[in-house]
C-alpha cells in the first residue's frame, strides 16, 4: 500500500500514512522524553525544557481526544444552482460523466428517513447527525454501479432551512465519508419551484452539465429509484411522477435493491393533461365579432392561467378592441373609468379580468346601460386544477429550447378565492349573450411534451 493510502489503527481512527509517521515520530519523541525527566511546560513559548533539555511539542492536531477528531471526506458542496439559488448541489470526489446515469432518491431508498415508519432514531444533543443505510447492500450496490461505468446521483426533495439545513448537509458529509472510493453527484430542491420533485428543473439541470462535457445521457440505459411511487403505503407518487416527468426507467428501492416483483398496481394522484376531454374552443356557434360592427363591452371571467388573455389578443385586440386590464391599471375604478374612456372614443372594449362574481361584473353592466350598448361575457371552463397546471408550466417549465417570457408563479391563493367567491354568470345579470370558451392547447409538439408533464408542488 502506498504511504498515500488510508490506513485503519487500534483506536479504529484513518489516517494517511504521512500523517500516521507524524504521529509515531511525536509519540516516539515523548517516549524518550519519559526516559528521562518530565517535561515541566509543553505548552511554553520555549523549545527548552528544565535544565536545558529540548522538547518535542505535539501538533494540536494529535492531542484531541479521537471524539474531538472530525471525519473528513472528498465530498464539497458547490455553489447553488438556479436564478433563486434553491437547488443545493455537492460533490463526493470527482463524478465522471457517462451516458448511464443511476439516479436515487435520498430518504427511504439510499438511507432510512428521518421520520416516520422505519425512521431512523435521533441523534443525542451534540452527536453527529444520525442516518443508516436503507439496507446493507446500498454501499455495496453503489460502488458495482461505479465499477459498471455509471455516473451515480442523488435526487432529493427537502423542506428544511436554518440549522436544520446546516445539520442535513453535515450529514450527507458523513455518508459521502462512508463511500470513500464512490464517486456522486447531490441535487436537492429546498424551494417550491421547478426544481422539487416532481418537476423536472433538477434533470434538466444535470443534462446541462452533462452536454457541457459533451456527454448526451442514454435514458433506455439509465434509471431512477425511489421511494414515493404511488402505493397504498406511500406518502405519496413523486419519484414515480418524476421519473414518467424525465422519461427515466423507475424501480421501487424493493424492486431495485431486493429485487422484489415490480409493482403494477400504484395511483397516481392529482391533475393530469390526459384527463381534459376534447371540446372545441367555443360553445356557440355565433361569431366571436359580430357581422355587424358597433360598440359593445366584452367582459372576459375565469381563473388566471386558462387562456383569457390568448383569446383577448387573438379575437379582440386584434380587431380594434381596448384591452382593460386591473394588473395593468392597478384598481377596478381605474377599470371602469377606462371602460367609459373608450366609449367615449366610439371604441369596443374587452375586460381581461377574472369578473368572477355579480358583483364585480355590475360594474360593467352599469356602464354599459349608461352608454346604452351591449355588452357579453366570455366564461372560461378552465378548473382550478388546470389553471395551477398552467400556471406552474407558464412560471417554471417552459422548453429550454424555446425563449419564454420570463412569468412569475401566481399564488395559490389567487385561485383558492376566485374559486370560493365564483358565481356563474346569467343573462339575468343584463348580458346579450354568454359564450363559454374551452381549453384548447396550443404549441409546438415539444412545448406539448413539457406542458403535458405532472406539475405539481407538494401535492397541487
Amino acid at each position: 500500500m502506498s504511504s498515500s493510502a488510508l490506513q485503519v489503527g487500534q483506536s479504529g481512527l484513518v489516517f494517511s500514512g504521512s500523517i500516521q509517521r507524524q504521529l509515531l515520530i511525536a509519540i516516539g519523541s515523548s517516549t524518550r522524553l519519559s526516559k528521562k525527566r518530565p517535561a515541566e511546560d509543553n505548552d511554553a513559548p520555549s523549545m527548552e525544557g528544565s535544565k536545558g533539555h529540548k522538547v518535542a511539542k505535539v501538533h494540536p492536531f494529535f492531542s484531541k481526544s479521537p471524539k474531538e477528531l472530525k471525519t473528513t471526506s472528498a465530498f464539497q458542496w458547490h455553489k447553488p444552482l438556479g436564478a433563486r439559488s434553491s437547488c443545493l448541489y455537492g460533490t463526493n470526489l470527482i463524478p465522471a460523466c457517462s451516458p448511464k446515469v443511476a439516479a436515487f432518491d435520498l430518504d427511504g431508498t439510499l438511507i432510512k428517513p428521518s421520520f416516520g415508519k422505519g425512521a431512523v432514531k435521533k441523534a443525542l444533543k451534540g452527536s453527529p447527525p444520525a442516518w443508516e443505510w436503507w439496507k446493507d447492500k446500498v454501499p455495496e450496490t453503489l460502488k458495482d454501479l461505479n465499477s459498471e461505468g455509471y455516473s451515480i446521483v442523488i435526487i432529493s426533495n427537502q423542506a428544511i432551512k436554518g440549522a436544520s439545513l446546516i445539520t442535513w448537509k453535515e450529514k450527507i458529509g458523513l455518508i459521502a465519508a462512508a463511500l470513500p472510493s464512490v464517486p456522486f453527484r447531490i441535487l436537492a430542491a429546498i424551494a417550491k419551484d421547478e426544481y422539487r420533485k416532481p418537476m423536472p428543473g433538477m434533470w434538466t439541470e444535470l443534462t446541462k452539465q452533462f452536454k457541457d462535457e459533451g456527454v448526451e445521457i442514454d435514458k433506455t440505459a439509465s434509471f431512477f429509484v425511489g421511494d414515493a411511487a404511488g402505493r397504498d403505503s406511500d406518502f405519496a407518487s413523486t419519484d414515480r411522477k418524476w421519473a414518467l416527468n424525465v422519461d427515466l426507467p423507475f424501480f421501487t428501492p424493493e424492486e431495485y435493491f431486493l429485487k422484489q416483483p415490480v409493482q403494477t398496481k400504484f395511483k397516481l394522484d392529482g391533475f393530469s393533461v390526459v384527463d381534459l376531454p376534447t371540446l372545441p374552443l367555443f360553445s356557440l356557434d355565433t361569431p366571436v365579432i359580430p357581422d355587424i360592427r358597433q360598440r359593445e363591452i366584452v367582459l372576459l371571467v375565469g381563473y388566471p392561467g386558462v387562456g383569457k388573455s390568448t383569446i383577448c389578443q387573438r379575437y379582440f385586440v386584434s380587431q380594434g378592441y381596448e384591452r382593460i386590464n386591473q394588473d395593468t391599471l392597478g384598481t377596478r375604478p381605474k377599470c371602469v373609468a377606462a371602460v367609459e374612456k373608450a366609449l367615449q372614443k366610439d371604441l369596443s372594449c374587452v375586460v381581461d379580468n377574472t369578473n368572477r362574481d355579480v358583483q364585480t361584473r355590475k360594474f360593467y353592466v352599469d356602464v354599459a346601460r349608461k352608454f346604452k350598448v351591449p355588452i357579453r361575457c366570455f366564461v372560461f371552463s378552465g378548473t382550478i386544477e388546470l389553471a395551477w397546471h398552467n400556471n406552474l408550466y407558464r412560471a417554471f417549465n417552459q422548453p429550454p429550447s424555446t425563449a419564454p417570457q420570463e412569468r412569475a408563479l401566481v399564488p395559490y391563493l389567487a385561485f383558492t378565492s376566485f374559486r370560493d367567491g365564483y358565481e356563474e354568470p346569467t343573462l339575468s345579470e343584463g348580458f346579450s349573450e354568454i359564450q363559454t370558451v374551452n381549453w384548447v392547447f396550443e404549441g409546438t409538439e415539444e412545448e406539448r411534451k413539457y406542458w403535458s408533464m405532472w406539475l405539481q408542488i407538494q401535492g397541487k
